[in-house]
């Protein structure tokens, strides 16, 4: 019994590091998507987080700042995405394709610029990351080390979750966002600015999927490799669609492919299973979880559609 409950703190411990960039990124595209703006350019705006959190972390030494800043460096190119798409009417889907292009190139160029022509940035002092809840209170190895000693981030993000759903259904920003995913002309006749709410929300997408990325290098590993993200965007992506473009939703979805993803590392440590099978566990689970379910989620009308100000 003892070891089938440390298995299961450390299957939570695994899941609370798998599961915040991935919601992190899947509330900022619910606020994309359900404002009518396809971003696609989750995971170059994640990129350009882990990249931005492990250099402010490596120079400044304050893992919190590192993180805000990781954040903005994200909304930059939510800025940039919203520019292209909405003032410029620019196809979202391509636009979206690019932020994924340019965000990585840009991260890998200004690395090689900054270190010695090398990709990855030199490892973090552990006082540089994120803090760790309850750290050294509960013996090493128990369950309640496991399950309560993680990066506090890892139970911020649920909070941010709590707050993103408030402002969708009880405020009135939220209920011109929803309004203008459906019907911003009919939003402009009410005297809705639709551009600045299509704005703040591309924006807002951008500095949340900027958190996610830096979470992954200011707490599941210690330094920016080209690699780091390596696809989460997308499933973050997937586990809106999956959860029908609502927080609560992504919530859902994002733990369960935080939980698979925590199945997957802790099955790594055995060599019963081929490692190359273990790690398509999650992708796995995000193919079937759209095959399955994508025909059921409700696309807000005007996603992906272009808007022009009558006016």
């Amino acid at each position: 019994m003892d070891v089938i409950i440390k298995d299961l703190g450390l299957l939570i411990n695994a899941t609370l590091i798998a599961t915040p960039p991935l919601l992190f990124a899947a509330l900022g595209s619910c606020f994309s998507e359900r404002c009518g703006v396809v971003n696609i350019g989750i995971e170059g705006m994640m990129t350009i987080g882990a990249f931005t959190g492990a250099v402010v972390g490596l120079f400044s030494g304050n893992g919190w700042l590192a993180f805000l800043c990781a954040g903005l460096a994200g909304a930059v190119f939510g800025l940039i995405h919203a520019i292209a798409c909405i003032s410029f009417h620019a196809d979202q889907t391509i636009a979206g394709t690019a932020i994924n292009f340019l965000g990585p190139g840009l991260a890998v160029f200004l690395c090689k610029a900054m270190f010695n022509n090398s990709s990855d940035t030199p490892a973090m002092d552990p006082s540089s990351k994120l803090p760790k809840l309850f750290e050294g209170v509960f013996p090493t190895g128990t369950f309640w080390n496991n399950v309560l000693n993680v990066y506090s981030v890892a139970y911020l993000v649920f909070v941010v979750a709590l707050i993103c759903w408030f402002v969708f259904y009880k405020t009135r920003f939220g209920a011109h966002l929803r309004a203008v995913g459906e019907h911003p002309e009919a939003c402009e006749s009410l005297g809705i600015d639709v551009y600045k709410i299509r704005y703040i929300c591309v924006i807002l997408s951008g500095f949340l999927a900027g958190l996610g990325g830096a979470f992954v290098t200011l707490a599941t590993i210690n330094q920016f490799r080209p690699n780091v993200i390596v696809g989460q965007g997308f499933i973050a992506i997937a586990a809106v669609i999956f959860g029908k473009f609502s927080p609560e939703g992504a919530v859902k979805a994002c733990l369960l492919f935080g939980f698979c993803s925590g199945i997957r590392s802790l099955a790594s440590q055995s060599n019963m299973v081929s490692p190359n099978l273990i790690s398509m566990i999650p992708y796995i689970v995000t193919i079937l979880a759209l095959v399955l379910f994508v025909g059921k989620a409700h696309t807000p009308a005007a996603n992906g559609k272009i808007f022009v100000k009558s006016r």
